[in-house]
């Protein structure tokens, strides 16, 4: 059996910080430093957010998160049945939001990329996006004994 773990909860503001401890707690089974749990959990709420604003645009809708461990990996899935990304490639791009006029930065993206050591994004129009982060955990038991 896998170790693994599925949660899904409503796509508000109010659930990222409930996304940040779940997925860090998961984590945490394979002792991570204090840096990379704060690198997981702040490359979880840039992917949370960009479902809420950008999948459900603000509407109604399910954020999907799946955790994995395969050895020293962990392995984040998030997904929503939103709007999709029409341009992953041009998505990914610095500074690029698809809502110039509201207050994104264009950045999410970006920090999960800088934060994660493996970042891929699947996306259909009117179907919607999955979000795959990857992090190799150092472990501080590792760390201690060099």
């Amino acid at each position: 059996m896998k170790d693994m773990m599925k949660c899904e909860f409503p796509a508000k503001s109010v659930n990222e910080g409930f996304a940040r401890v779940v997925v860090s707690a998961f984590a945490s089974r394979l002792d991570p430093t204090v840096e990379e749990l704060a690198e997981i959990k702040t490359a979880v709420s840039e992917a949370v957010t960009n479902v809420i604003i950008h999948g459900y645009q603000g509407g109604e809708g399910i954020i999907y998160i799946e955790c994995e461990i395969k050895e020293k990996n962990l392995i984040v899935k998030i997904s929503d049945k939103g709007a999709g990304i029409e341009n992953v490639q041009l998505a990914r791009t610095p500074l690029y939001t698809s809502n110039p006029d509201g207050e994104r930065s264009g950045m999410g993206f970006t920090v999960m990329e800088t934060f994660m050591d493996e970042l891929e994004v699947k996306s259909l129009p009117g179907v919607g996006t999955t979000i795959i982060m990857k992090k190799q955990i150092s472990s501080q038991e590792d760390e201690a004994s060099e």
